[in-house]
């Protein structure tokens, strides 16, 4: 058997192709992909070998022993038997670790998948028997905002649709960086829409109920060329609409725009292809925000702006006010406009 490999496509490539490790822990902050996996190692037995050859158990609520055990049975008229062990990562560490024994030295007619959703599986111990075992281990680390629009990208592509830069960053403004989530409302999309179609602000709105004139995109948009009317305008829109749009997501978007003007100013040459890989920025529009905001903003301004976003930060989680956060946003948005640039 080749050696087995760890990231997400080759492991899926092994599963199709049978060309399975004895032993596979996936874990990581992002839940998504482990339970993407999880789902077609469930799937590897047909319905008739499952019923005497797969097991799905509950770390909580199953001792090591138990598991070791299930794992060196026999497959009944099959060619190996399946144990998924889920919600390891609601387990200590060292109860987890009993089972590096049997992890060093695997059944070779049992395949053993440990699943700690959203979290990460911690040990050396664990981490050596697997190795020493010959097992994968599968870390599915959490994805950065910035990234959040290039996974929806691809995925939308594999549903025959396409999307604008604006359409994804709405989504991923509205519903956050949880994969699980984004990916379900594009499915929706994808039920509705017909082949080839483009997801566009306006199909957002309509059927996913997100303002295409009111986001954190059409914010930070406003303030890249100091508009103060249309960004009061969008405040007005977020307190009358809290719901609409969370103000962690503002505070993302506001923290994310300045830090990377910030980035650019300080580029050596400043050249668009420069601030392009400096800020691995996916199309012209995205430069063309950022070329605007440095046309607006100093140094010394962004400096001043993003100590007061830090400080916007911690008072709308009532640290240090009993201000509402809407009241606290329209004061943030006041002071970036007529930043003197004092630090």
């Amino acid at each position: 058997m080749a050696l087995p490999s760890t990231t997400f496509e080759s492991i899926v490539n092994s599963i199709k192709n049978k060309d399975l490790a004895p032993v596979y822990l996936l874990h990581g902050e992002e839940g998504y992909f482990t339970d993407v996996l999880a789902g077609m190692f469930e799937n590897i037995l047909t319905e008739d070998e499952k019923t005497f050859n797969q097991y799905i158990v509950y770390a909580p609520q199953t001792e090591p022993a138990q598991i070791i055990d299930l794992c060196r049975r026999i497959p009944m008229m099959a060619e190996r038997q399946v144990v998924i062990v889920k919600e390891a990562q609601a387990i200590r560490a060292d109860k987890l670790a009993k089972l590096a024994p049997y992890l060093a030295a695997p059944t070779p007619t049992t395949l053993l998948v440990i699943c700690c959703r959203a979290a990460q599986a911690k040990g050396k111990e664990l981490m050596d028997a697997i190795g020493k075992g010959r097992g994968v281990v599968f870390e599915s680390k959490k994805i950065a905002d910035y990234n959040i629009p290039t996974y929806l990208n691809q995925y939308i592509r594999t549903k025959g649709l396409s999307a604008d830069q604006k359409a994804l960053e709405m989504l991923r403004d509205f519903i956050g960086s949880d994969l699980s989530k984004l990916y379900n409302e594009i499915d929706k999309l994808a039920g509705l829409l017909p082949p080839k179609a483009a997801i566009t602000p306006e199909v957002i709105e309509l059927n996913i109920g997100i303002s295409k004139e009111y986001n954190s995109f059409e914010l930070v948009d406003a303030i890249a060329v100091r508009d103060a009317v249309k960004a009061f305008r969008c405040l007005a829109y977020f307190q009358n609409n809290p719901k609409a749009v969370p103000s962690v997501m503002i505070t993302a978007a506001l923290f994310n725009f300045f830090a990377d003007l910030l980035i650019a100013y300080y580029t050596p040459k400043r050249a668009d292809a420069e601030i392009t890989e400096a800020l691995k920025l996916r199309n012209s529009f995205a430069l063309k925000r950022i070329r605007q905001g440095m046309a607006s903003y100093n140094p010394f301004q962004i400096i001043e702006i993003i100590s007061a976003i830090r400080t916007f930060d911690t008072r709308s989680k009532g640290v240090g006010s009993r201000q509402n956060e809407h009241r606290l946003l329209h004061e943030l948005v006041y002071h970036i406009l007529s930043a003197p640039g004092r630090i």
